[in-house]
């Protein structure tokens, strides 16, 4: 066998075996995750907050109002229900553990999070089948995110979406304001003045 043709093998089996390490023990959608991270750092996939796209979307209709009936589960096990936040501007983003484009954009929502916690309800509803894997990640992560599980079946409205991540912004008057599917930066100050705008 040639030297160069030996070579190549070898370079080819130390990546394959990368991969089924990363695949094997899970860390291979933190991995596509991080490298998603730098696209969210361009910009391109922010959500349209301009007044004219937010506008648009109920300027011809009559707002969507929201069906609170959503029971929760937190991660100390209690159960609350989206009803419990009427009146108050939520964040509510559909994710999973083993969804890169949701890894990618945590650390965003986090800071987001630390921003405004005192004046928007933050409801990350993990969609994972063990929700202590979303606990463990939350935690592991340091994120301090109010994480839940559905206490029962979602809401046909949330349920449009086939994509996750999902992002629902829910005005203080019950007005779903703004659908976001795919992952997004919502640390941005654009974004912060319109969550802010909501209340």
């Amino acid at each position: 066998m040639k030297p160069k043709t030996k070579k190549s093998l070898i370079e080819y089996g130390i990546f394959i075996a990368v991969a089924v390490v990363l695949y094997v023990t899970g860390l291979h959608t933190e991995v596509i995750g991080f490298a998603q991270r730098g696209i969210l750092a361009t910009g391109l996939m922010n959500p349209d907050v301009s007044e004219e796209s937010v506008d648009a979307d109920t300027s011809n209709e009559a707002p969507i109002k929201v069906n609170y009936n959503l029971k929760l589960i937190d991660d100390k096990g209690n159960i609350t229900s989206l009803e419990d936040f009427r009146e108050k501007v939520i964040f509510l983003n559909l994710w999973a553990t083993w969804c890169p484009p949701c890894v990618a954009e945590m650390p965003n929502i986090a800071k987001l999070h630390e921003e405004v916690k005192d004046e928007v309800v933050f409801v990350m509803l993990s969609l994972d089948q063990d929700f202590n894997k979303a606990i463990d990640f939350n935690n592991r992560k340091g994120f301090n995110l109010p994480i839940y599980t559905p206490g029962s079946a979602l809401p046909q409205q949330f349920q449009s979406s086939s994509t996750i991540p999902t992002t629902y912004i829910i005005d203080a008057n019950g007005n779903l304001v703004l659908t976001h599917k795919g992952m997004a930066n919502y640390s941005t100050e654009e974004f912060k003045e319109f969550l802010l705008k909501q209340k």
